[in-house]
C-alpha cells in the first residue's frame, strides 16, 4: 500500500465531494457531436446544384443502438445543444478524476472509510 498523509487524504475527499457536487450542474448533457453542414435540396434548378448549397444547418450526431443518428437541431436551440455538449465533455472529465482520485484512496487502503 501507498503511504498517504491524512491531510492528502482529506484534501482527495474534499476533491471528491465538490467534484460529485458539480455533477448537479449538469442538466443538459447530451452525449453527441455537433455538427453544421451544407446540402442540397431536389429542386433541380435551384442554386444549391450550382454551388450555392443550403446552410449550414446544425445537427447533433448521437449513437444509439450501435448505429450513429444526425438529428436536426432547431436554430432556437443550438446554443442549448452545444452547452450540451460541452456538458457531456465535463462529465467525461469529473468521472476520470474522481477515478484517479479513487484509486489514490484505494491504493492507500482508505477507499472505503468515510469522513
Amino acid at each position: 500500500m501507498k503511504k498517504l498523509s491524512g491531510a492528502k487524504i482529506a484534501a482527495l475527499r474534499r476533491e471528491r465531494k465538490r467534484l460529485l457536487r458539480g455533477l448537479a450542474e449538469l442538466s443538459l448533457v447530451i452525449r453527441g457531436s455537433y455538427v453544421e453542414r451544407f446540402s442540397t435540396c431536389s429542386r433541380p434548378k435551384c442554386a444549391c446544384h450550382r454551388g450555392k448549397r443550403h446552410g449550414p444547418r446544425a445537427y447533433v450526431a448521437v449513437t444509439r443502438n450501435k448505429a450513429q443518428r444526425q438529428c436536426y437541431v432547431p436554430k432556437s436551440q443550438v446554443e442549448a445543444v452545444r452547452a450540451g455538449v460541452a456538458q457531456y465533455h465535463r462529465l467525461l472529465a469529473i468521472v476520470d478524476r474522481i477515478s484517479c482520485i479513487n484509486l489514490q484512496l484505494m491504493r492507500a487502503g482508505k477507499l472505503d472509510e468515510s469522513v
